[in-house]
């Protein structure tokens, strides 16, 4: 028996909060076309150098580094789609990119899971991404699943085994590509064919899509590049990543490495469609800086910085993977945590990227603490309710009470309220109490709803035929890697 999957809860904001002007958006994208122009992006990969050629950009073949000529980026970026779809193994799971809502994912791929049982800290390994899955599968907010710990008792096939443990277990959407060897890229295609049902009904509603992550700066991966060509080629979104870090793989401004992390991701987009037109893609920028004191890596930047690069992918006309973050730098759970859970949660749902949010890590998003996830869905939908209290709908039926009630009179025995206060969202972490009428710990609260998740909620599996038939897949892909890995 399986258990039935929520229906997602977007986030829809009545605020519209702009930090860059029109004008002040335009600059930046200049700045981005010099720097694509006089700089140039090193790519590392004869395939691109190729496609780049032929259509006019100026190719040093010595040095990989490609300039693209401003008029050649808009040539390649008006082929763009500005909205498409993230499939899900049902259409009511399915989210559309177009920008009028926000749908929050999990973040990936962290190496470290504190274990639910021994409290212990560990090695992540398939399971762990599977039993994430599941659980996320159960929490409505969540919009799509990036497996969020790596699957490393599977080396160096690990991103494989990530995408079936997600396809196999949740019906939302998965983050299933990434970077790895190109000739294993295309086994990641062929099990979300099969997950979609054919090459057309993949490229409509594709099952998954892929996060390709660029070096800063100005650099891209081969093997990543390589890679997006693959899965560009099967009809399957790609987000390009760019994680400059102010001060050591970046220049130490907010805008300076913004523009930078822009000429980047629009570099790896304007190759595909250039490859691929029509190829969909999303921009995501998360701007980290380097602590000054320490050398060390502080993910939490002002939110203006994701807000920004937000404004700054629609300037594009392109979705956007980002807005603002929740993973922070705590080293553990407790008042950091919260903090920075807290102040992200509400600027990534009015911020208005198409994904908002990466939930559930922390220390640098490294480290999964299971309840985490937990922990930060009851934080969200806090901020659910908050932009979803204007419901006029509701106004009229509260006038009548009000007429039926009048002077001196109360409201308990009335069936509007019954009905009303069922829909109140009241926290199952948070003002918790004991038998003895004592406060309890959230984070324990959190643990058993993980725990009680855990045990009850199976989603509807697919179908036996399916499952065979990615198993063969995995199967070919392991020997492939055999071969790819001694040459």
């Amino acid at each position: 028996m399986y258990t039935q999957t929520p229906d997602i809860l977007p986030f829809t904001s009545p605020f519209k909060p702009q930090l860059l002007s029109e004008s002040e958006i335009n600059i930046l994208k200049e700045k981005t076309l010099e720097i694509l122009n006089e700089v140039g992006v090193r790519f590392p990969s004869s395939k691109a150098l190729d496609i780049f050629a032929d259509h006019g950009a100026r190719v040093d073949r010595e040095t990989g580094i490609v300039r693209i000529q401003p008029d050649l980026v808009y040539k390649a970026m008006s082929t763009a789609p500005r909205s498409f779809i993230l499939g899900g193994r049902e259409k009511r799971f399915d989210l559309f990119l177009d920008g009028n809502c926000s749908y929050l994912s999990t973040d990936g791929t962290g190496v470290h899971v504190v274990d639910l049982e021994t409290r212990q800290k560990r090695a992540s390994c398939k399971a762990d991404v599977a039993l994430m899955a599941r659980v996320c599968d159960a929490l409505p907010l969540i919009g799509f699943y990036w497996p969020m710990v790596s699957a490393q008792d599977y080396g160096q096939t690990a991103s494989l085994h990530q995408c079936h443990a997600g396809l196999t277990n949740t019906l939302k959407h998965v983050r299933g590509g990434t970077t790895m060897h190109p000739r294993l890229a295309q086994y990641v295609v062929d099990m979300a064919t099969v997950v979609a049902g054919s090459d057309e009904a993949l490229k409509k509603r594709p099952p998954i899509c892929a996060n390709i992550c660029t070096i800063s700066p100005l650099s891209h991966d081969r093997e990543g590049i390589e890679s997006a060509l693959i899965y560009a080629q099967a009809g399957i979104p790609i987000s390009f990543m760019a994680m400059p870090t102010m001060g050591s793989t970046a220049p130490a401004t907010p805008l300076g490495a913004l523009v930078q992390g822009d000429a980047e991701v629009v570099s790896a987009m304007v190759l595909m469609q250039l490859a691929y037109p029509g190829t969909p893609v999303f921009h995501a920028i998360f701007t980290s800086l380097m602590n000054p004191r320490t050398g060390s890596y502080i993910s939490e930047v002002p939110t203006a910085s994701y807000v920004m690069a937000k404004e700054l992918a629609h300037g594009w006309k392109v979705p956007c993977l980002g807005g603002a973050r929740v993973s922070g730098d705590a080293p553990g759970l407790g008042w950091q945590s919260g903090f920075e859970v807290g102040l992200g949660t509400g600027m990534s749902a009015i911020a208005g990227s198409e994904i908002c949010g990466l939930m559930g890590l922390i220390s640098s998003a490294m480290t999964l603490y299971p309840e985490e996830v937990i922990l930060d869905h009851d934080a969200y939908n806090h901020v659910y309710e908050i932009l979803n209290s204007k419901r006029l709908t509701e106004l009229e039926p509260s006038l009548d009470v009000i007429k039926a009630v009048k002077q001196g009179g109360h409201f308990l025995a009335q069936k509007h309220t019954r009905e009303y206060m069922r829909k109140f969202h009241i926290s199952a972490v948070r003002d918790q109490k004991d038998s003895d009428n004592q406060p309890r710990d959230p984070r324990q609260v959190a643990i058993e709803i993980f725990k009680h998740l855990e045990a009850s909620h199976h989603p509807q599996p697919l179908p036996e035929k399916v499952l065979a038939e990615l198993d063969k897949i995995l199967a070919t892909a392991e020997r492939e890697a055999e071969v790819v890995f001694a040459e």
